[in-house]
């Protein structure tokens, strides 16, 4: 149960980690949370003022109901005492909680007053009173509502009354009530985003479905790649459905170029073939040639010659494409194999390679003359990318399961930004170079496609001025 709970949270964490603030999940969560956080601050701020409003409104009204009463209390009790003794009658008569009244004659002196006025820290002398109406102060931190107006009794001027509310409690409260708003405010936020991002995010579970499906979607798969999506919104039902007839526009064009490229190229192959007979024969019988016209014959069969070995490539990864090539696999014991293969290499090259084989029988199931096109290709590579004399190395070993040939120059490398494409089809990391070395920008890509199609993998790791190492990997058989 711990276990569960653990990868539970770390599922969340990670999660939370994915959230990139460019992506549209963030955007529209970031979008709903501000909304309902100025929504529901909005109503909770409004609400707060109205209540605080509402409440000394109704403090107010009842000071003023009091203030007004005051005068007709005191003439009644005036008809049985003298005016003094009636005025503090009908102020001892109002037993109001927390509400204090006392009354000053005109020379300023307090004839009247509450009997609970003492303890109390309002008084006409140290309070701001304001003849104008009903005031709200803070007296000594706690919030009162003051009134002083002139006393009047029988149309005589008396004096003036003074009249003190302690609100402190209620204010309190309020206050109480509009943090207890703000929590709830900033919790109901929360509550909301965290529920709008799991809504948003499963909602975007179809565009992420459609997204992984296009990842391992290759150009030889266009034809049977098909989005498929279930109880999706109508919306991306629409853009799975475009996308798929994009994939059929798609996969038509390319095999309409393939096509093109397959008949092209075997179109050209048999007329260059003959360009290049001829252009041969008379290089052999040019004895009448002079040093000019030898040079342009040589160079233009030596374009003929490279122009048909592109066309020779293009047709194989035409038939690789079309799904025509096939391996005869046999088994093949690769010390006795690469050594054979650097024998040819060295005659071809004139150039002395080095190779290390493997202390004990490596037997691999591989088609032979694909795998001899793939070595030779390789350390023919190695020789046109390194001086004459840096050493060209061939390695064979075994890691676990899997029988592996190494290919090594010492030449100028490959920089590690370029190393990712070099098997993409007429990809040059140098195209100034492989134009002098006469490379069409195939020969990888056919070696790329030969091991694979055999069931091995092929690999490159290089540094700047220091050399490259292709790593051709096959499974071991018995």
């Amino acid at each position: 149960m711990a276990m569960k709970l653990l990868r539970a949270f770390q599922h969340r964490i990670n999660g939370l980690k994915s959230w990139n603030p460019q992506s549209l999940r963030f955007r529209l969560t970031l979008g709903i949370a501000t909304v309902f956080a100025l929504g529901l601050g909005s109503v909770a701020i409004w609400l707060g003022w109205t209540m605080q409003r509402m409440l000394i409104q109704a403090h107010k009204d009842n000071i003023l109901h009091l203030a007004e009463r005051m005068p007709q209390d005191i003439a009644i009790y005036q008809e049985m005492y003298s005016q003094p003794e009636a005025m503090q009658k009908a102020v001892a008569n109002v037993n109001w909680d927390n509400v204090f009244l006392w009354i000053k004659n005109e020379q300023g002196e307090v004839i009247a007053k509450s009997g609970n006025l003492e303890p109390v820290p309002v008084s006409p002398e140290g309070t701001n009173f304001s003849l104008s109406g009903v005031t709200v102060s803070e007296v000594d931190g706690r919030y009162w509502i003051l009134c002083a107006n002139s006393l009047s009794v029988n149309n005589e001027t008396a004096g003036e009354l003074y009249i003190a509310q302690d609100i402190h409690s209620q204010q309190v409260m309020l206050l109480q009530v509009m943090r207890n708003l703000g929590i709830a405010t900033i919790v109901t936020t929360g509550g909301i985003t965290l529920l709008s991002g799991i809504y948003i995010s499963r909602s975007l579970l179809p565009l992420r479905r459609i997204c992984q499906l296009t990842e391992s979607i290759s150009a030889d798969q266009l034809g049977e790649a098909k989005i498929e999506l279930k109880r999706a919104p109508t919306e991306v039902q629409q853009l799975a459905e475009q996308f798929d007839q994009m994939l059929m526009r798609l996969q038509t064009a390319w095999q309409q170029q393939r096509q093109f490229v397959s008949n092209v190229s075997h179109e050209l192959r048999t007329p260059l073939t003959i360009v290049s007979g001829y252009l041969q024969s008379v290089q052999r019988r040019g004895d009448n040639l002079n040093s000019p016209q030898r040079e342009a014959l040589a160079m233009a069969s030596s374009e003929a010659d490279r122009t048909i070995q592109l066309l020779e490539d293009l047709l194989t990864l035409a038939r690789v494409d079309n799904g025509q090539m096939q391996f005869q696999k046999e088994k093949v014991d690769l010390n006795e194999f690469v050594e054979q293969i650097v024998g040819i290499a060295e005659q071809y090259s004139d150039r002395a390679i080095d190779y290390q084989l493997a202390s004990h029988s490596l037997m691999v199931e591989v088609d032979q003359n694909r795998l001899k096109q793939v070595l030779l290709n390789l350390i023919e590579n190695a020789v046109k990318y390194s001086e004459p004399e840096q050493p060209i190395t061939v390695k064979l070993n075994q890691k676990g399961e899997w029988g592996i040939i190494e290919v090594r120059d010492r030449g100028m490398g490959i920089p590690l930004a370029q190393q990712a494409r070099i098997f993409e089809r007429f990809y040059r990391v140098d195209e100034a170079r492989a134009r002098s070395t006469g490379g069409t920008g195939l020969g990888l890509s056919i070696v790329k496609t030969f091991v694979e199609g055999m069931g091995g993998t092929i690999g490159v790791s290089s540094q700047l001025e220091q050399g490259t190492t292709f790593t051709v990997s096959f499974p071991i058989v018995d």
